[in-house]
């Protein structure tokens, strides 16, 4: 199954992963390209029970095909297969919808074969999006993504040595997708002007500002974001986290409030203003010390 010219990659690049003990039920996304189809194959090489669920978008010709590719390598390597069909409208924000729609299809302990690349150019697209310190440490936890600390090009050289032929996603050099330029473009410029390789100092940064996120998480869960004059006498940074919780919390909405519509919460605590709005039509209101989240009002 592994050519001997590749056991001693296989066995090298095993001691860096996180994948669980052997004997462990893994389900694994595999689209077919060099990162997830290692994933398929260190993960079966490390003894666990895998199996790997291909989904098809449908957002280019022959694109169903590519499940009979991850049905093939399943087989090869002894994995269970499960194909998915989704349907995603070509328009705006096609990455976001697409990954949503993905994640809707496949089990929720699903892990993926993100490397320390992908990583890397997270951590750029989202402080290009203006995020947080938890924007600025992705992918942090290990179990989900038990490739992260492999490079891109070692994914690639594992399928070569042994042999395998990975699918081509055309869509990985349209340059209209931030992403793709984020990898074509921008780290390269920022490695030439920086003079070495970024991808392992974004990734040490991610993991600092990581365990940074959790630690100011704990002493904000201290705060309730419903008494006003606790939330007003907090440290603003713990007190943002708080109402970002509360209002996450809630599960009106799929995505954290912008950093405005916190602001504005804030105020209403700190008495500056007695209501406000934010994402969704929900409005916040303040009374007698105790803020409360209103849904949109039904008219």
């Amino acid at each position: 199954m592994i050519p001997e010219q590749a056991r001693p990659l296989v066995e090298e690049l095993l001691d860096r992963t996180t994948l669980p003990p052997a004997g462990s039920r893994l389900h694994c996304a595999v689209s077919g390209g060099p990162d997830s189809t290692a994933l398929l194959v260190l993960a079966t090489e490390a003894g666990c029970s895998v199996t790997a669920h291909h989904v098809d978008h449908g957002l280019r010709p022959g694109s169903a095909d590519e499940a009979d590719v991850v049905a093939g390598l399943a087989d090869r390597f002894g994995a269970s297969f499960h194909s998915h069909r989704v349907v995603v409208e070509p328009g705006p924000n096609l990455e976001a919808r697409a990954r949503k729609a993905r994640y809707a299809v496949l089990p929720r302990d699903v892990v993926t074969g993100h490397t320390l690349d992908d990583r890397a150019e997270t951590v750029l697209i989202n402080l290009l999006r203006g995020a947080g310190r938890r924007g600025l440490s992705p992918h942090t936890d290990r179990t989900r993504h038990p490739l992260i600390d492999l490079r891109r090009r070692e994914t690639v050289e594992l399928c070569a040595r042994i042999g395998l032929v990975t699918v081509t996603d055309p869509s990985n050099d349209d340059r209209r997708h931030l992403r793709n330029r984020v990898r074509a473009e921008l780290l390269p410029l920022l490695q030439d002007v920086s003079n070495r390789d970024l991808a392992p100092v974004l990734a040490r940064q991610a993991d600092l500002l990581g365990e940074e996120d959790m630690l100011l998480d704990e002493l904000a869960a201290g705060i309730d974001p419903t008494d006003a004059r606790q939330l007003a006498a907090a440290p603003a940074p713990l007190a943002r986290r708080a109402i970002r919780r509360w209002i996450i919390e809630a599960g009106s909405q799929d995505h954290p409030p912008a950093g405005g519509s916190v602001e504005r919460v804030l105020e209403v605590a700190r008495g500056s203003a007695v209501s406000t709005q934010i994402e969704g039509g929900q409005t916040v209101h303040r009374s007698a010390q105790r803020l409360r989240l209103e849904p949109p009002s039904v008219r």
